[in-house]
């Protein structure tokens, strides 16, 4: 019983692991983002937003489902020991991303031209080779998932946001100066096409990186294989097949679930010039604002919960594939709870404070600050929702169900889509309505999904102490965060120091005391906060505050 709870449990630390590397790249990209902005300008934000869309959309189709579909399918290979079928799948996969990949980065460098107007179509021409090496970058992090084990990938990921920033920095600025006599929109168009460099230069060092790493452990994994003797081997065209079964509908339903933002960057850019007779460079502008800078931040704690998503599909994969529909449930219950008691706090803390930590990242003047603020306030509840339907999005995926998130996605893209052009054409909310719209779609996707795994699995999600009870402590929390800070900042002098100050003295109070509410209310038990990253020592902490016996 103590091996299978630990089973069931280490995929919260994996989860831990994938989590902080992904803060600490986000963080690294936030502060990045700052000096960037000042480097191209907000001109340059506006080129560079719509080639990163849709290079994210090509690289979504071609390989962004890649890590997922070969972490359950490899991980169901070695629940069953089928270490030769598990390799032979391995090989089938980069063949597989080496052709498509290579077409889509093709179609993106010579159909640039056509998706796009001149200057932001050169920049997703320096994205096009990126396709390429994201496609084997993501195999290769696929299968060391699928071994359980988080390691690689969270430092390839760390290494390339670190080359990655180095990298956009240094050409963005070089560029800015090649081009210092041309007129500003060229040169914010260079800048721009700088910072996309950095992009495929970092995914080629943690491409490098990985496959540094497999040669290490080839013996080891060509050891496993020999002990190997199963007969039941597949071909390359079942194995073909397996690949294009699980990574179709995966595929289709992160093309869906992240269509939203392309969708709603058309649209705003369409209609807010045709129907309300903004320029578009205005329109530009303001979008560049939206994306970089509120959803940007937004998007941090979604992090954590990509990470628990990937932890937790080779995890529950296994689980099912040996029909242990218990465990499934138990995994199931653990992952939201746990990315619960982190979202929900996040979500309070960044609506509290959102102005001030534009103002203390980004500062690119007090209208843009104020315009950034009002946005991430107003994403505050899509985090959580986000958070949610992407974990339910993986469980779906982990238990034979990859058709649902896609047929979920697809409903709640058309309710979304159909809301933003309405506020778009008839009310004056402008940007802002493409806040309402996106947090309408993640609500949409929570409710569908979590209907879906309930029928899948037969999980009833537990309320009271997953969502109200971490809602009213964060609630708490956030009434302390803001009195705090507000009350700071009257007394300390103006400007970035004071803002500064005022944000690390409330949050690191903010954090205390939602940690403390959180074991007064029973919201997380001593072996529910053993079993997180670093529990020891938070169980130690609470010991400390006399929140919990030793």
């Amino acid at each position: 019983m103590a091996a299978q709870k630990n089973r069931s449990e280490s995929f919260v630390k994996q989860a831990g692991i994938l989590a902080a590397a992904g803060i600490i790249c986000r963080i690294i990209g936030l502060l990045y983002r700052s000096p960037l902005t000042h480097i191209i300008g907000e001109t340059g934000n506006g080129y560079y937003t719509p080639a990163y869309r849709y290079y994210q959309m090509i690289l979504l189709i071609a390989s962004y489902s890649i890590p997922a579909a070969i972490s359950k399918v490899v991980s169901q290979r070695l629940a069953v020991r089928q270490y030769k079928n598990a390799q032979r799948i391995f090989r089938v996969a980069l063949l597989y991303v080496v052709i498509v990949g290579g077409a889509a980065s093709l179609f993106a460098f010579f159909g640039a031209g056509l998706l796009l107007p001149e200057k932001p179509a050169m920049v997703l021409r320096m994205l096009a080779p990126t396709i390429f090496f994201s496609g084997l970058l993501g195999v290769m992090r696929g299968y060391f998932q699928a071994n359980r084990t988080m390691v690689q990938t969270s430092v390839s990921q760390v290494l390339e946001q670190i080359v990655h920033v180095a990298v956009s920095l240094s050409a963005a600025w070089l560029l800015m100066r090649a081009f210092s006599e041309a007129d500003m929109q060229t040169r914010a168009a260079w800048g721009a096409v700088g910072s996309a460099l950095g992009i495929g230069i970092g995914v080629l060092s943690a491409l490098l990186f990985m496959f540094f790493l497999y040669r290490i452990n080839r013996r080891i994994i060509r050891r496993r294989v020999e002990r190997d003797v199963s007969e039941d081997l597949l071909s390359n065209r079942e194995i073909v097949k397996i690949i294009l079964y699980m990574v179709t509908p995966v595929l289709l339903s992160t093309c869906a679930y992240n269509a939203s933002s392309l969708i709603n960057q058309t649209l705003y850019l369409n209609l807010i010039q045709s129907v309300h007779g903004i320029s578009q460079e205005e329109a530009l502008r303001i979008n560049g604002i939206y994306d970089t800078e509120a959803v940007g931040l937004s998007n941090i704690p979604v992090a954590i919960a990509s990470a628990m998503a990937s932890a937790i599909l080779p995890s529950i994969a296994a689980s099912f594939e040996t029909k242990n529909k218990k465990e499934v449930r138990k995994k199931i219950r653990t992952a939201i709870k746990t990315i619960m008691f982190i979202a929900i706090p996040a979500a309070v803390g960044m609506s509290v404070l959102s102005r001030p930590i534009v103002r203390l990242l980004y500062n690119t003047g007090e209208e843009s600050v104020k315009l950034a603020g009002w946005l991430l306030a107003a994403l505050g509840m899509s985090i959580v929702f986000f958070c949610l339907s992407t974990l339910s999005n993986s469980i779906l995926q982990a238990v034979g169900k990859v058709t649902r998130p896609v047929t979920n996605a697809l409903v709640a893209l058309a309710v979304q889509s159909a809301t933003a052009a309405l506020l778009l054409i008839y009310t004056d909310l402008g940007i802002y309505s493409l806040a309402i719209s996106v947090t309408l779609y993640s609500l949409l996707m929570c409710v569908l999904n979590g209907i879906s795994v309930r029928r899948a699995t037969g999980y009833r999600q537990e309320v009271v102490h997953t969502f109200l009870l971490p809602l009213w402590a964060a609630l708490i929390m956030g009434a302390v965060v803001g009195g705090i800070y507000y009350g700071l900042t009257a007394v300390l002098p103006e400007g970035s120091l004071g803002n500064a100050v005022g944000i690390a003295v409330s949050v690191s109070v903010g954090m205390l005391v939602y940690f403390a509410l959180s074991v007064q209310l029973g919201v997380m038990n001593k072996k529910e906060l053993l079993a997180m990253p670093g529990g020891t020592k938070i169980v130690g902490l609470a010991v400390k505050m006399h929140l919990l016996k030793e």
